[in-house]
C-alpha cells in the first residue's frame, strides 16, 4: 500500500465535508489499495484544534503539511471544488516537488454522498 494524503474541503459545512472526506478515504482504501491520511479529520477533533480559530487552523495546516515528507502522493478530491486550504496544499506539493493527483469520487460513492445529503437535509452540491 502506498501512503497518501487526502486533501478535500473542510471549512464551512463541517458535517458535510467530513462525510465527503470519509468517502474519499474509503475510495483510496478500497479502490486504490492506498493507506490514506486526512489531517483535517484528525486535527479537528474536539480537544485537538479548532478549525474556526485562525491560529489553530494555521497550526493544523502546517502540521498536516509535515506528513507530505513521508507520504508517497497527495490526492486532491475535487468534487466539491478546491478550497483555500487545498490550494495551499497543492502549492506545498509543488514547492516540495511531491507527486499529486486530482480525483473525483466514483459514481457509487457519490450516490452515497447524495443519500447522506438528503438524509441530513443538505442541498446536494453540484458536481
Amino acid at each position: 500500500m502506498k501512503r497518501v494524503i487526502i486533501e478535500s474541503p473542510y471549512a464551512g459545512n463541517y458535517d458535510l465535508n467530513e462525510a465527503y472526506a470519509e468517502l474519499a478515504m474509503h475510495d483510496c482504501l478500497v479502490n486504490y489499495n492506498e493507506s490514506p491520511y486526512a489531517s483535517h479529520l484528525l486535527y479537528t477533533r474536539r480537544f485537538v484544534l479548532r478549525d474556526y480559530v485562525p491560529e489553530d487552523r494555521k497550526l493544523g495546516i502546517a502540521a498536516g503539511f509535515e506528513w507530505r515528507n513521508v507520504s508517497e502522493k497527495t490526492i486532491f478530491y475535487q468534487d466539491l471544488g478546491m478550497s483555500e486550504g487545498m490550494e495551499q496544499g497543492l502549492q506545498d506539493c509543488k514547492d516540495k516537488m511531491q507527486p499529486y493527483a486530482v480525483r473525483s469520487l466514483p459514481d457509487e460513492l457519490w450516490e452515497l454522498f447524495e443519500e447522506f445529503c438528503r438524509e441530513s437535509d443538505y442541498e446536494i452540491p453540484k458536481r
